[in-house]
């Protein structure tokens, strides 16, 4: 394997650690801050503050560590398929900061990438995969959405909300696998063999 999948691979890895690690995070973090709307002690306040600042660190990493891989991986789904329609470098992380359109053009960008990646992807269980991931990762932002209205303190929200943040994270972490295997594959195949020597 190449310098370049290798480290890929090592990128790959580490934005799926950041990911699961912020979701846990925001687990501990939501039942914290739960318990200080619900009993305002100094002792809840401490607890609450100090697992929301863990989990602002953890989740910044994350989002760093998803953004370069996603980076990477949309130059190398180029490289593998120059005339696919892929997103541009500045549209591939623009897309995630702009109000409303990050609602719904980073899914589009991720098929994009996972389009171009191989022929093996797949349009049934692949694309599924992303719209699984996402509709997960946007019911969240809602549910916040919903219960800081309607209903803060609610037990039920809080576990819509994390066990759809729990389950937007493992699957997130399924894209980024399957991506990257993809392009692995793909540059693998592209590789030429060296002539054997002949006896």
């Amino acid at each position: 394997m190449s310098t370049a999948l290798k480290t890929q691979r090592i990128l790959a890895r580490s934005a799926q650690a950041a990911v699961a690690a912020a979701a846990v995070a925001d687990v501990f973090r939501a039942v914290a801050v739960r318990d200080h709307y619900l009993h305002q002690t100094g002792d809840s306040q401490h607890r609450s503050g100090f697992m929301s600042t863990v989990f602002v660190n953890l989740m910044t990493l994350a989002i760093v560590l998803f953004l370069v891989w996603l980076a990477r991986s949309r130059h190398k789904a180029q490289e593998l398929t120059p005339r696919a329609s892929v997103p541009s470098r500045g549209w591939t992380i623009g897309a995630w900061f702009i109000p409303v359109v990050n609602l719904v053009a980073p899914r589009r960008l991720v098929l994009d990438i996972g389009r171009a990646s191989s022929l093996s992807w797949e349009e049934g269980r692949d694309t599924a995969l992303v719209n699984l991931w996402w509709g997960a990762w946007v019911g969240h932002a809602l549910v916040l959405v919903v219960a800081g209205r309607a209903a803060p303190g609610s037990m039920a929200f809080l576990v819509v909300a994390e066990a759809l943040m729990i389950a937007a994270a493992v699957l997130m972490g399924l894209v980024i696998e399957r991506i990257t295997v993809l392009q692995s594959v793909a540059f693998g195949a592209a590789v030429p063999v060296a002539p054997q020597p002949q006896a």
